[in-house]
């Protein structure tokens, strides 16, 4: 029986080839109705791309590197949803790289993917030298996803309004009757951009911010947590800067006696699966991941095929998810 072709689900969709190869590409400029028409004939059919087909013809691998600043972090998980989404219906498989594993082997972070002959590359989280990078976007399109770093020449940044995030959830805690509200920062452009919002907040309404330097970590969390806490002058709400940091916070928190968020509220950021778990119920700032993952894609998408000018930066709005773990200052 003859394999489903493009032109099948052209047909199929009542429209042209060239407008289900937009679809297949993940482009923004086809209307929601024809999107769902094409998407609906190809499953109908049971149409799938002929990667090896495609290889052969564009000289490309249709693989796309992934490298992860930390695969243990559950942050990464809808945004890589997001992002798969819109490579796979495109023909492109993902090969995923932990940057974290390949410091410690001492290994260059990029030079698997360029080993195997990836046609693109994705970077996603924080990396401590972003300037690494210069030579592998030399190379090949390359997209920076969910960090802030400064902008190489020609690579991409899709991320969250982390500045705004911070403030609205500093301000929750504000207006809940909070006066002493610390944060437990973290590293980077992304930590530095959210401590920003979290300072910026406080001082507008003329209180005085409080930063404990974390790492990102959960145990990084619970050790500027017990600092904190240890002060005479407690804080009564801490914001920490992502959701693992804040597991660290209410385990810090529950080993002193205080109850949260009897005695001191916890917020955190990213809005992970660990934050909607119910029995930890946290407040925290959901980034939009899934939508910074679409966004990744498509910016990749388009660099792929043949779109060149100086690097971008797409911001995604944060907005904020109030749960248990934040209440009124008693």
């Amino acid at each position: 029986m003859r394999s489903p072709t493009i032109r099948d689900v052209a047909e199929r969709a009542g429209v042209s080839k060239s407008l289900v190869s937009l679809v297949l590409r993940g482009s923004d400029q086809v209307r929601p109705e024809k999107r769902d028409a094409v998407l609906r004939a190809a499953r109908e059919l049971g149409y799938r791309p002929n990667a090896a087909a495609r290889t052969l013809s564009e000289r490309r691998s249709r693989t796309v590197g992934v490298l992860l600043n930390d695969l243990r972090n559950p942050w990464f998980v809808e945004l890589l949803d997001g992002l798969n989404s819109l490579l796979h219906a495109a023909g492109l498989r993902m090969l995923l790289a932990d940057a974290r594993l390949g410091r410690r082997a001492g290994h260059d972070l990029a030079e698997p993917f360029l080993d195997l002959g990836a046609d693109g590359l994705v970077v996603v989280g924080t990396l401590p030298d972003p300037a690494a990078l210069a030579p592998v976007a030399e190379r090949l399109p390359v997209v920076v996803a969910g960090a802030r770093e400064p902008v190489l020449p020609g690579v991409d940044v899709v991320a969250n309004d982390d500045a705004e995030g911070a403030r609205l959830v500093t301000e929750h805690l504000i207006g809940l009757g909070h006066r002493r509200v610390a944060h437990v920062g973290g590293h980077g452009a992304v930590g530095e951009l959210r401590r920003r919002g979290y300072e910026t907040a406080m001082r507008e309404r003329g209180l005085e911010p409080v930063v404990a330097d974390g790492d990102l970590t959960e145990e990084g969390g619970y050790r500027a947590t017990v600092r904190l806490l240890s002060r005479p002058q407690r804080p009564t709400a801490v914001f920490a800067v992502n959701d693992m940091t804040a597991v660290g916070v209410l385990s810090a928190a529950g080993e002193l006696g205080l109850s949260v968020s009897g005695d001191v509220s916890v917020a955190g950021y990213d809005n992970t699966s660990i934050a909607r778990l119910r029995h930890v119920w946290l407040t925290t700032v959901d980034n939009a991941s899934h939508e910074v993952g679409r966004r990744a894609a498509r910016c990749l998408l388009e660099r792929l095929d043949g779109e060149s000018g100086p690097g971008r930066v797409h911001l995604t709005a944060p907005t904020l998810e109030i749960r248990g773990t934040t209440g009124r200052n008693a």
